[in-house]
């Protein structure tokens, strides 16, 4: 399968799961807590089995790691050099609010970076995507839009977008180095594409993340032209070691 086939596939993987969660978003649900204290729901679990069984008929030779099943071996990953990395809702916390900043994301990684990825916002109907040999889109009904980030300058009033659920003490630190910044609240993976389509400048992320909130919307923001590092800008990896917690990040389209 080409690259263009399998991203469509991805597309109409995320839309499936994205009407599972939907039929549980529109009701009452059970919310469930994991070791780490953070919340799992019947929508979570849902999702999970659509895209995992999808993927394993559109490509049973690559391996599949998702936040829902990810009592995978250290030993057994870093023998992966190509995988798909899947969050089946990103910002449940969000999903329990019901305030519709929730996406579904599924990534494919090679070799340590993101190549490929959809996030798709259910209750919102927008879906981005991206592959390294096609290009970033955004997707809302019938349209699809290119993205190509336009660098900014580092100068003037600088566009943050935050996480609504996470704030961050060191944020306020970090943000010091700007002369004036306005602050864009939003949820989950669409902080990443909000600066993959210009609506905001940069996310700088100082708090925890597990690779499987990022991959996808790194895929998209990296394919349209924005930076995304660590905060001493070398490259944001996965499964380059154990643990699935990411180091803080930066996503920009500022001209460094």
């Amino acid at each position: 399968m080409n690259d263009t086939d399998l991203l469509e596939e991805l597309v109409e993987l995320a839309r499936l799961a994205g009407e599972e969660i939907m039929q549980i978003y529109a009701k009452d649900f059970a919310i469930e807590y994991k070791n780490d204290d953070s919340p799992v729901t019947e929508a979570d679990l849902a999702a999970n089995r659509v895209i995992t069984a999808g993927l394993s008929r559109l490509t049973p030779e690559i391996p599949i790691l998702s936040e829902e099943s990810a009592n995978i071996s250290w030993q057994e990953r870093q023998t992966w050099q190509r995988y798909w990395l899947v969050d089946p809702i990103d910002g449940t916390k969000e999903f329990i609010k019901k305030n519709g900043e929730f996406t579904v994301n599924i990534a494919l990684i090679e070799h340590g970076k993101p190549t490929m990825g959809v996030v798709f916002a259910p209750a919102l109907n927008v879906c981005y995507l991206a592959a390294h040999s096609i290009g970033a889109f955004r997707e809302c009904g019938e349209a699809r839009i290119e993205l190509k980030v336009t660098k900014k300058p580092n100068k003037g009033t600088i566009k943050v977008v935050g996480s609504r659920s996470h704030p961050s003490p060191a944020l306020a630190e970090y943000l010091g180095q700007f002369d004036d910044i306005e602050m864009v609240p939003k949820g989950s993976s669409l902080k990443l594409c909000l600066v993959a389509e210009g609506e905001a400048d940069i996310y700088p992320r100082l708090g925890p993340t597990s690779e499987w909130d990022t991959g996808a919307g790194h895929a998209v923001a990296s394919v349209a032209g924005a930076t995304v590092s660590q905060i001493d800008g070398s490259p944001l990896t996965y499964n380059q070691k154990e643990s699935y917690l990411n180091p803080f990040f930066v996503v920009s389209r500022l001209e460094s």
